[in-house]
């Protein structure tokens, strides 16, 4: 089964990247065929900075090596070297209705936020079509707000297929039946846009700087508090398990503690899960030449991939001549 996901290179990894995508591929390496990709051309809708673009993109692979992708059991490889992937792109703007893409959430979402409105903005779900038809995915680990593109891609391909023959699998979204948004510092979604993440690679000064920050009620300390809508429990769910869950609900019921001493615990727990990737990454850091060679590889073999995908679509098209 060949599994595909990718995440953009436009700012720090933090821990909504984390549980949402990077660690269910690091959990799928074992038993599926991993593609997993940086997606710097979906980050150009929101980076344009030379310097910056080129410095978290090479960032971006260092975190996804350090948090555990195997590139000895996933291909591993950054988007803009596989530029049959632009070729498709362009080809299934064909087969993709101005009707659809305007459903969007997501390009209502960035324009709601201010992000200026543009083509690459609008035409973003046909690109990440592109991604996922091309090495014939047929899973995608995605989290709630992301089910609308597969879906989206399924439409697409399905009209291809409709002219063209049974060429693209049909993907499936992955989103695991306990999973629950990743919640930020105010309570919505994690993400970088609504500027409310944790970072995965913190340092302790910083990490405690951003947990200070996470809103919470005005319950007073000798009260019992309510941990089902609390941000502080809720960012710190993913992190511990069944039991530990149940002792940290315990202390919130027991009206002896306040969210300082919750959010000092949710600082030690975020820091020490991650304490292991932090020192494989200064190794990478230090090894600059191994990450660029393991992309090189990466992309050779998902090129391999790609190249076979376009040349049954050219032939099939009538863009390829004898």
């Amino acid at each position: 089964m060949i599994t595909l996901a990718g995440i953009q290179p436009s700012g720090r990894l933090h821990i909504g990247n984390y549980f949402g995508s990077i660690k269910k591929i690091i959990d799928m390496q074992d038993d599926n065929n991993v593609y997993a990709f940086i997606a710097n051309y979906h980050a150009m809708t929101t980076v344009s900075n030379h310097d910056t673009f080129s410095q978290l993109t090479l960032e971006c692979a260092i975190d996804f090596l350090s948090l555990g992708v195997d590139p000895t059991k996933t291909i591993f490889w950054i988007q803009s070297d596989v530029k049959e992937v632009l070729e498709l792109y362009w080809i299934l703007s064909n087969y993709t209705s101005i009707g659809l893409l305007q459903r969007a959430h997501s390009y209502k979402d960035k324009i709601a936020k201010g992000i200026p409105p543009n083509h690459s903005l609008f035409s973003y779900p046909v690109l990440m079509a592109s991604d996922i038809l091309l090495y014939d995915s047929e899973v995608v680990p995605v989290g709630k707000d992301q089910i609308q593109h597969i879906e989206m891609t399924r439409d697409i391909a399905t009209k291809f297929n409709n002219q063209f023959g049974d060429i693209f699998v049909m993907p499936n979204a992955k989103l695991d039946n306990q999973e629950e948004t990743i919640v930020g510092l105010d309570g919505q979604k994690m993400s970088k846009s609504h500027n409310n993440t944790i970072n995965i690679f913190s340092d302790k000064k910083e990490l405690e700087k951003s947990v200070k920050k996470i809103v919470t009620d005005s319950t007073p300390l000798e009260e019992p508090k309510e941990y089902e809508n609390c941000n502080v429990y809720n960012i710190a769910k993913p992190f511990l398990n069944n039991e530990q869950k149940n002792e940290l609900q315990e202390r919130y019921k027991s009206g002896t503690q306040g969210y300082g001493h919750f959010k000092k615990y949710l600082v030690e727990i975020i820091y020490d899960y991650y304490l292991p990737f932090r020192e494989k990454k200064e190794y990478y850091k230090s090894n600059i030449g191994e990450v660029k060679e393991i992309l090189n590889d990466g992309a050779l073999k998902a090129k391999a991939k790609a190249e076979s995908k376009m040349s049954l679509i050219r032939e099939k098209m009538g863009l390829k001549f004898d």
